[in-house]
């Protein structure tokens, strides 16, 4: 080997490794080159190496790069966990630091590299910008720097202008890749297509100058346990959460390799992974349609509400649907042999097992649905053929989805939960209660108002409906200890009332004061659009896979798997809609979301095969349709006109900015009640839920995170947060509901001492 080929292809990615992991073991190294070492262990030379074997699975450059950085982020998670397991063995206690994790992780590419097979030589390119280059990347950094710098503003105080605008730009953005989708390159289409995702994301991700959000608040606890002792051991945590990779060693390597802040890890890294899935989408999409069907799907997957208000906050999550994408992305590519195929799917799914328990359920039951359809395909075939024109919609391949594909995942799945981790705890709760809902309907419970967005309809309850049942529970489950003297009694808390606060609009513009003036009620328009828009989307996706299947003029052909799989998918809808403790568990609006993964293009086909009496100008129509649901579903119209609920991302109010926004204020009453108790640690500190959750890395005695009033202890401290103090309310988290009750505070006056008030926090004893 000449010293000139040892500059290119594989050794030069194996020797780059060798010189990044002899770089973390120095100390002292300059942090740019420590996060640039840590960044190619990572992510770079894995990638590197595994893109032969993705450009064994699909046909595309592209679809092989995006691929390989699946393969790379589940090398990472296995790597990290072979780390974690073996060298405790050997007598180390501490087994995640830099020095180890950069040790195994050269290694393992080391071996990688000698047996996976290399990628082809890429072929030489013009030399210059492709065409759109400007265009495309000026709207991409414009939405990018005001991503950045809308929340930054918001944090310190001042409007949700910038953030506004941001969004406008990542509308134009996405308008200009769907207008001139035919002159631009794909590189550059699906650039701009992650740029956008990802400005959508951080204008989410970057509220708070800490850790802001609902799940991601337990994530991180469970990060800086990991982190702290480097060593990740769920025996000590029984948790589902704890047994989350993506969320526990995962970032324990990118913050030990890169010397990132375990802060930014979760509001920037990750995100940025997570924004290659629009991209998957597109990829996948692409290989069996035309480009502006692929586009909009990508664009209908990202406008979807959960991508950018939920996401940013289930970094667990995140890395399951990056990882579900490269596996849809597989499966659509019928250009590469399907044994092949099948064996990236299976190692893409152990990846998911690793990553996220929820995702992994709703995939298995989705593969197993889409399976059983596809048996009585064949079974109907075998008792007659369908006509020739008929079967043609559907492209002539082969199921790659087959029963060992289904049953080897939900047994890596169940082995995961049980006896590796003894996390399946969660998961028994919830069959065992669906079971009882289906067996004996009429006792069941009331599931999320997610289930109010459906076709199917949903939840009846009212929020007070709501909250009196939560009172009722509390009341049975307190009945003992409360007759032991370990709650306030019922006499002395039935007189204070809690009744239900709706959610507070924003006051109206002067467009909004305009508009209702002329009649126009801006409240209600607000709020029909966006039950319009939820109605919509799903009546689209039905009328476009009626209109693929047996339409004379249909937008693309769909494989046999996404024929099957969209069946599952919408299966697992509809299943999450009827039974109600799944809506609660998971979310409705979630399952919609990773459903979008395989009914996306129908989606799109729907939204073409609607507006086919424009003719010619059906494209355009749709390019509008699309734009204008970006714009309301992000939060751009409600900001214009005023009049509807204040989004986190754009606002500093609203029921998402009390409850997940942290103040520094807190901190400080939690640090002075630490000084004061330290001496006993069996004081029981109460506060409300989400307060618990923002200031749960700080709190190192016993907690309970409520303060409703039955539930009330007569000996305990009492932190009323910024929230409760300033504006009165509580918020709590029943049955996949948010519910706000005003808090009577005047029972903590008549049964405690204040004994600290400051900066809008009190604390009772």
């Amino acid at each position: 080997m000449t010293p000139r080929s040892l500059l290119r292809g594989r050794p030069a990615v194996l020797l780059g490794s060798s010189l990044a992991c002899v770089l973390e073991t120095l100390p002292g190294l300059p942090a740019p080159l420590l996060a640039v070492a840590g960044l190619w262990l990572l992510i770079g030379a894995p990638v590197a190496v595994w893109r032969g074997t993705a450009a064994k699975v699909v046909s595309t450059r592209d679809a092989a790069l995006m691929v390989a950085v699946g393969f790379a982020v589940a090398t990472d998670l296995v790597i990290a966990l072979g780390v974690n397991t073996v060298l405790p063995l050997a007598g180390a206690a501490h087994p995640l630091t830099r020095i180890n994790l950069a040790g195994a992780t050269a290694m393992a590419l080391s071996v990688l590299g000698a047996f996976l097979p290399e990628e082809a030589a890429p072929a030489a390119r013009r030399p210059g910008l492709p065409r759109g280059a400007l265009p495309v990347g000026a709207l991409a950094a414009l939405a990018l720097v005001l991503s950045v710098a809308g929340p930054i503003r918001l944090n310190n105080g001042l409007s949700g202008t910038v953030s506004t605008v941001a969004l406008v730009a990542v509308a134009a953005l996405l308008l200009l890749l769907l207008a001139r989708r035919r002159r631009y390159s794909v590189p550059l289409l699906e650039g701009g297509l992650y740029v956008a995702a990802a400005a959508l994301l951080l204008l989410n991700s970057l509220r708070g100058w800490g850790i802001a959000g609902h799940d991601i608040q337990r994530e991180y606890e469970y990060f800086r346990l990991t982190l702290g002792g480097s060593l990740w051991n769920v025996g000590l945590y029984p948790d589902a959460y704890n047994a989350c990779l993506s969320i526990t060693l995962l970032p324990v390597s990118v913050v030990r390799l890169t010397g990132i802040p375990g802060l930014y890890v979760f509001k920037v890294v990750l995100p940025l992974l997570f924004a290659l899935t629009p991209v998957l989408v597109h990829r996948s999409v692409r290989n069996v349609a035309p480009q502006f069907v692929a586009l909009l799907s990508a664009v209908y997957f990202l406008l979807f509400p959960t991508f950018f208000t939920d996401m940013t906050f289930l970094g667990r999550q995140e890395i399951a649907f990056l990882l579900l994408g490269c596996v849809t992305t597989v499966l659509t590519d019928a250009g590469r042999p399907a044994r092949a195929r099948r064996w990236a799917v299976l190692a893409l799914l152990a990846g998911c097992v690793l990553s996220h328990y929820s995702t992994t359920y709703v995939v298995v039951a989705t593969l197993g649905a889409g399976y059983a359809v596809e048996l009585l395909w064949r079974l109907a075939g075998r008792l007659g053929r369908p006509r020739t024109r008929r079967r043609n919609r559907v492209a002539a391949t082969g199921s790659l989805v087959t029963w060992w594909l289904v049953l080897v995942p939900a047994v890596l799945a169940v082995v995961w939960a049980g006896p590796v981790t003894h996390t399946s705890v969660q998961l028994k709760s919830t069959l065992g209660i669906v079971a009882q809902e289906i067996l004996h309907p009429g006792r069941a419970q009331g599931g999320s108002s997610d289930t109010s967005y459906s076709l199917l309809g949903g939840a009846k309850a009212s929020p007070q409906q709501r909250l009196d049942t939560y009172r009722s529970e509390s009341v049975t489950a307190t009945a003992a200890q409360r007759a032991a003297g370990d709650y306030l009694t019922l006499p002395s808390v039935d007189g204070y009332p809690t009744p239900v606060v709706g959610q507070e609009d924003q006051p109206l513009t002067g467009l909004g004061r305009l508009l209702d003036g002329l009649g126009v009620g801006v409240a209600g328009l607000n709020g029909l659009l966006r039950q319009a828009a939820a109605l919509l989307l799903q009546i689209l996706v039905l009328v476009g896979f009626g209109a693929v299947l047996r339409a004379r003029r249909h937008s693309f052909r769909p494989l046999r798997d996404q024929v099957t799989l969209t069946v599952g998918a919408l299966t697992m809808v509809v299943l999450f809609t009827l039974l109600p403790q799944l809506s609660v568990d998971y979310s409705v609006l979630r399952a919609f979301q990773q459903g979008l993964f395989f009914f996306a293009p129908f989606l799109a086909a729907g939204t073409l095969w609607l507006l086919r009496w424009a003719g010619r100008r059906t494209v355009p129509l749709a390019c509008v349709l699309a734009t204008a649901l970006f714009l309301d579903l992000t939060g751009v119209v409600p900001k214009v006109l005023g009049g509807y609920p204040a989004q986190l991302q754009l606002s500093n109010s609203g029921r998402s900015y009390d409850i997940y926004y942290p103040h520094a204020e807190e901190q400080m009453a939690v640090y002075w009640l630490e000084q004061q108790i330290a001496g006993d640690k069996r004081q029981l500190l109460q506060t409300d839920r989400y307060t618990f959750s923002r200031l749960q890395t700080l709190i190192t005695g016993p907690a309970q995170a409520d303060i409703y009033p039955t539930v009330m202890r007569p000996n305990s401290y009492v932190l009323l947060g910024t929230t409760t103090v300033r504006k009165g309310e509580v918020t709590v988290f029943y049955r996949g509901d948010l519910i706000t009750y005003r808090y009577p505070t005047a029972l903590l006056s008549a049964t405690k001492n204040r004994i600290y008030s400051s900066e809008g926090v009190v604390i009772y004893r």
